[in-house]
């Protein structure tokens, strides 16, 4: 009974210690808005944004992913490009928490356990939902809050690329796109059904906001454990 306690608790062991590997870290960058309101260039950050990420690495080509990032979105329709945007002259400033889940898969093998410096490309994706006030434009273009709150959930689609700069500190510079099931982020969609005719713009596009920045992770966990019994 004693040698079969002791196996057990060997096989115990291995499998909790295989593939332990953890990373925690913040990330820190930029935000800009794409939609009915400001600007429309795809990566022009024009607010701060910061939060943290955790990720589980399962293997060294693939890892889970979750963060939580604080933002302002803003959209200035002066600094457009588009002349009916200049003469509308509308303006928005929105902020929002978003929470994200996913998987990162990396482009070659990054394996947190072999010596010397290590880096690849990565793709990361998954679900988000953002947190967010309800604001609307009166026909006279004041921007109103409608003291309401919604959540807006979205795709997030990343690329990036990651490099060991110690044996626990891993850097990344990233640009990631969230296309967001929501046409309310920026105003243009009143959130009450009763102020639908003050909608503006194109309702038949939703939102989009992108996250341009690095994050600096730190790694702890046990090395993977490979028994032969």
């Amino acid at each position: 009974m004693r040698h079969l306690i002791l196996f057990m608790f060997s096989i115990s062991l291995c499998f909790t210690s295989n593939a332990q590997i953890y990373e925690i870290g913040v990330f820190a960058g930029g935000s800009n808005f794409i939609g009915d309101v400001g600007a429309t260039d795809y990566i022009a950050p024009n607010q701060t944004a910061i939060g943290a990420v955790f990720k589980w690495n399962r293997s060294t080509r693939h890892s889970f992913r979750a963060s939580i990032i604080f933002t302002d979105l803003e959209g200035i329709d002066s600094k457009s490009s588009d002349p009916r945007r200049v003469q509308r002259n509308y303006s928005f400033n929105n902020s929002i928490v978003e929470i994200s889940a996913g998987m990162e898969f990396t482009f070659w093998d990054f394996d947190l356990h072999s010596s010397g410096p290590k880096g690849t490309p990565y793709l990361y994706t998954g679900i988000s939902v953002a947190h967010h006030d309800n604001y609307f434009f009166q026909s006279n273009g004041i921007y109103t809050s409608e003291n309401t709150s919604s959540w807006a959930y979205g795709l997030p689609m990343a690329i990036g690329y990651k490099q060991s700069i110690t044996n626990h500190l891993v850097l990344a510079g990233e640009i990631g796109a969230r296309y967001v099931f929501s046409d309310e982020l920026d105003g243009s969609v009143p959130d009450d059904v009763a102020a639908e005719p003050l909608s503006f713009g194109n309702t038949n596009s939703n939102d989009w906001y992108v996250f341009t920045g690095f994050t600096l992770t730190y790694t702890f966990g046990r090395r993977p454990c490979y028994c032969n019994f």
